[in-house]
């Protein structure tokens, strides 16, 4: 028989802060304080052990001369680059001038050069949905091309009152859409979770 230890423990911890949540409790506060801290600790290895995997992968990349060595040694300068910023002695971390002018001066106009590629590709993606006539993809563009004008930066009343509009469906109908996604997937997480713990599987049901 499995023992689903992880679905078991997240189903707790998660039960933990919701009651936490509902119920003023100054212990269940602490109680639930310490799940949040230990699972942020989990998540900060996790990714830590990511990044060495990351490391590790370009490394061999380099040093065998496969895939693409010249991106994975860039890769690797660029972690090297903020590590050293960050990490020197009299540094201030994350905070430091040096991180921040990497920062803006390379990862912001590279981050803003891929955005304007994603912007190219959007559109040719956009025109073929149109091209093939379905309702859904003519019902995605006309909203997206309805959000873009009303995003326009225009001043004065009429820009004051295409910014509220904006923002205003942002919060409510696409907002909407949004949550029910999210609950949607907690539902589906919660119902996962609880099957793996009472062990059901595909042949019970």
């Amino acid at each position: 028989m499995r023992r689903p230890t992880i679905p078991a423990l997240v189903i707790a911890v998660g039960v933990l802060v919701l009651a936490d949540f509902l119920v003023v409790n100054d212990s269940l506060g602490e109680l639930a304080g310490v799940a949040i801290d230990a699972a942020i600790v989990v998540a900060a290895g996790a990714a830590l052990a990511g990044v060495g995997a990351l490391v590790a992968r370009r490394a061999n990349d380099v040093w065998r001369r496969r895939g693409d060595p010249v991106g994975a040694g860039l890769v690797l300068a660029g972690m090297a680059a903020v590590l050293v910023a960050g990490l020197r002695p009299g540094a201030e971390g994350a905070s430091d001038p040096a991180v921040g002018w990497i920062v803006s001066a390379l990862m912001l106009p590279i981050g803003a050069t891929l955005f304007g590629l994603l912007f190219v590709t959007t559109l040719s993606a956009a025109r073929r949905s149109v091209d093939t006539g379905g309702r859904e993809a003519i019902v995605l563009v006309g909203s997206a091309v309805v959000l873009l004008i009303l995003l326009v930066p225009i001043g004065g009343t009429a820009g004051d009152a295409l910014a509220a509009a904006a923002d205003w469906a942002l919060e409510v109908p696409i907002g909407a859409v949004f949550r029910g996604i999210l609950i949607g997937v907690a539902v589906l997480v919660a119902v996962f979770a609880a099957r793996t713990l009472l062990g059901i599987g595909s042949t019970d049901d």
